[in-house]
């Protein structure tokens, strides 16, 4: 028998707030993220704009010198734990600690640390390598420094599969709990991959918007999209079997009723074009969580704004819902706060989560026309209306599909 799983916390740092209050207030009102890269001169660059941090100071979520230890990515993924935990009225002095896990995924690593200490080592030798380098780099620190900063001893595990890695840590969360492995997994995503070789590999496949407007570079299902535009930061939340719950008083935000996965098995960058293998991590989620698709109102899309993710995604709704897709509201998180890498499916479980508390869906921002083949509802404006479920997809290169679903709590 599975255990039920419910959301008791919630945290994040995005780029257009640093707070889950700040955040939702901002999608609420429509705001973007989008800017100059300030980082780096991107002159000789063929994408200029990004979706950054601001105003972030790690110091105000731990001391100096852990925050030395500490890569971006990390500091984020601790910054967007100590909310959630916060926010979920865990204290870990009257928990089993390893009853409590951690599982947050990353995509990329410390691209900032590999591009720094190559450089040294070319400059000046392999003997002028930082020690910390390989402890900098690694995508599973993000995990390691929550876990350790926290005292969370029960599981700890990093997904790492691309753009679907953080959908992937909470959904193995979900499982981790559902069987028995853990009683609490505090999980999401994290990533901080807005540097020089991060933008100019990106650029390279072509994949990045060329727009140096911030109202027209993310666009997600528009007729003008040309890519997507990266973005940065971290969500996280507090996953936890519903007994364990209602024993402490917890609040209780939502219940994680299903996860489903999928491989394309076809291609290193591009989804399969008829959408099978998306379509089939729907409707695992669907089943999975014992519901029918008709019954899904709300779909919460990876639509990044590539020409092919967002053509192919529409036939892979298509292909799992029939006819009923066309009576579904589908947005992309993406149109506000960029592509977010191993940290886009935590932050739009965040947002689902807001709006099935709420009943409110918001805006795909910037977008105007589609193209003839995409002819369904994606969310030109937003919605005050009941949304007992949310449906949340990832798509990572290398063929990885991952979709998550939410629901209201019911006793």
């Amino acid at each position: 028998m599975k255990r039920r799983v419910v959301v008791t916390g919630l945290g994040a740092i995005t780029p257009i707030g640093n707070s889950v209050d700040e955040f939702w207030d901002s999608i609420k009102n429509s705001k973007i993220g989008f800017g100059p890269i300030t980082y780096f001169d991107t002159s000789d660059y063929k994408c200029h704009i990004a979706a950054q941090i601001k105003d972030f100071d790690a110091e105000n979520y731990m001391d100096k010198k852990a925050a030395r230890r500490m890569d971006l990515f990390c500091q984020y993924a601790v910054a967007a734990a100590k909310e959630a935990i916060k926010d979920s009225g865990l204290d870990m002095n009257l928990e089993d600690p390893y009853r409590v896990g951690c599982s947050i995924g990353n995509g990329v690593g410390s691209l900032a640390t590999v591009q720094r200490e190559y450089t040294r080592l070319l400059d000046r030798g392999p003997s002028k390598v930082s020690p910390m380098c390989v402890p900098l780099i690694i995508t599973n620190m993000a995990a390691g420094n929550v876990s350790i900063m926290f005292g969370l001893k029960g599981k700890n595990i990093n997904v790492v599969t691309a753009c679907a890695s953080g959908t992937n840590s909470i959904g193995e969360a979900l499982r981790s709990i559902q069987y028995g492995d853990a009683d609490v997994m505090v999980s999401g995503g994290t990533e901080a991959g807005i540097v020089e070789i991060g933008v100019a590999g990106f650029s390279a496949l072509n994949a990045l918007s060329t727009s140096d407007d911030p109202y027209r570079c993310s666009i997600p299902f528009d007729r003008q999209r040309n890519g997507f535009v990266m973005g940065e930061g971290a969500g996280v939340v507090v996953l936890e079997e519903l007994e364990h719950a209602k024993k402490r008083g917890a609040r209780i935000y939502a219940e994680v009723l299903g996860y489903g996965c999928s491989s394309d098995a076809y291609h290193i960058t591009s989804p399969l074009e008829d959408g099978e293998g998306a379509a089939r991590a729907m409707t695992n989620a669907i089943n999975d969580a014992g519901l029918e698709p008709e019954q899904i109102t709300y779909i919460n899309a990876h639509g990044t704004g590539t020409r092919y993710n967002d053509l192919f995604e529409t036939r892979a709704i298509k292909r799992a819902f029939g006819l009923h897709a066309k009576e579904l509201k589908i947005n992309s998180t993406k149109s506000m706060v960029g592509h977010m890498l191993g940290a886009a499916g935590a932050v739009e479980f965040i947002t689902c989560v807001k709006e099935v508390n709420e009943d409110y869906i918001h805006k795909t921002v910037g977008l105007n026309e589609c193209d003839e083949e995409m002819d369904l509802n994606y969310c030109k404006e937003s919605y005050k209306e009941e949304v007992p479920f949310a449906l949340s997809n990832s798509l990572g290169f290398g063929g990885h599909n991952a979709s998550i679903l939410i629901g209201k709590y019911r006793e």
